[in-house]
């Protein structure tokens, strides 16, 4: 039996449920739920927090589990990143006291302050820069202002809460993190690969429609430069054989744009339909 660890609350909770919804997988209806066993599909599911999730999987007590890119990094496991899962988007930057820092290479025997001290360290050691890291749980732009640090490294989304601590964002982005799968380095299962490839289907099918359309023969090439689907599009015949039916998936967020072009063209009674799972 497959075990997977799901975040049991917080941003990362709901879309991981939703996305193992998706992949044919039977999730909690109680939050209170710790443990849930989905016999079907031979797997069990461990609701725990998300940033205990990479120990978890990395100690190999779980095989895989859904959590962020910064909290793998940040555990230093023996884990690794299986897929990218595509929701809770967030960038890892590092922000100081206006006109204090332009470059990181400023941060040279620097204090800072951070709640990814493990991700930090990395990310330091690399670039050859020695400064103290100091760990935080929380609150970290406040340590600047109490004087526990010079500057922070931490997750920004708009950066209102940073310009309302006086402070302002430099360097290049740490990290850009996001959703991921993870594993344990090195083991292979069978049952996980079942599990990326219902994941990838349902990646695949978020992203894409089924297109539908009608158009006269001589235009087929035409209307395939268009909707060229991701292997071929499917032509079939019509009663009135002047004309053929085409079928073809086309990217959802270029529809209408899509729709557009081919009406344009000549094809006639273009539909579009959802796409709720796939194998590609």
């Amino acid at each position: 039996m497959l075990r997977v660890a799901v975040p049991n609350k917080g941003s990362l909770s709901e879309a991981a449920s939703a996305i193992l919804a998706e992949a044919g997988y039977r999730q909690r209806r109680d939050t209170r739920e710790l443990v849930m066993v989905d016999p079907d599909n031979d797997i069990e599911f461990f609701f725990l927090r998300p940033r205990d999730i990479a120990v978890y999987v990395g100690q190999g007590t779980l095989d895989v589990g859904i959590t962020g890119r910064d909290l793998l990094l940040d555990a230093e496991v023996e884990a690794e990143e299986l897929l990218p899962l595509g929701f809770a988007a967030s960038t890892f930057r590092f922000a100081g006291p206006v006109g204090d820092f332009t470059t990181i290479a400023q941060l040279e025997g620097k204090r800072l302050a951070t709640s990814y001290d493990g991700l930090l360290r990395g990310y330091l050691a690399e670039r050859g820069i020695n400064a103290k890291v100091v760990r935080l749980d929380g609150a970290v732009e406040s340590s600047v202002r109490l004087g526990v640090a010079d500057a922070i490294a931490d997750v920004v989304e708009t950066g209102t809460t940073l310009k309302a601590a006086g402070m302002e964002i430099f360097g290049e982005p740490i990290l850009h993190s996001e959703s991921v799968l993870i594993g344990r380095k090195g083991e292979q299962n069978p049952a996980t690969d079942v599990l990326i490839r219902r994941l990838q289907g349902v990646l695949v099918a978020r992203q894409y429609v089924m297109m539908d359309y009608d158009i006269r023969k001589e235009l087929v090439e035409q209307a395939a430069s268009l909707t060229p689907g991701l292997e071929s599009p499917t032509v079939s015949p019509l009663r009135d054989s002047d004309w053929v039916a085409v079928r073809s998936m086309v990217p959802k967020r270029e529809t209408n744009r899509i729709m557009d072009e081919l009406y344009d063209l000549g094809a006639r009674a273009i539909l579009v339909s959802s796409i709720h799972a796939c194998r590609i």
